[in-house]
């Protein structure tokens, strides 16, 4: 399938154009850190961050994209679900 902009260097703020599902875990990295976190279901969202600060997000509502650079989200917090981790 053509894609007419494969030569071109993503960005921060381009579109992901890769992802995996998130089993939240208290000690199990993420296997790649984020550029944004998709949360299927609402709920708090608790994750570290790139540079080591630990955050919960409460009531995040199901079919939000957040632009966050995380690379663990914990079980112990969390209760949003059908997490996807988008790089």
């Amino acid at each position: 399938m053509p894609d007419r902009f494969n030569a071109h260097a993503p960005s921060m703020t381009g579109p992901a154009t890769r992802g995996f599902a998130i089993t939240p875990s208290d000690s199990a990295a993420l296997p790649e850190i984020t550029r944004a976190v998709y949360v299927g279901v609402s709920g708090a969202l608790a994750l570290r961050l790139s540079e080591g600060q630990t955050v919960t997000l409460a009531n995040v509502p199901a079919g939000s994209i957040l632009p966050l650079r995380a690379d663990l989200v914990l079980a112990t917090g969390t209760t949003a679900g059908g997490l996807v981790g988008l790089l």
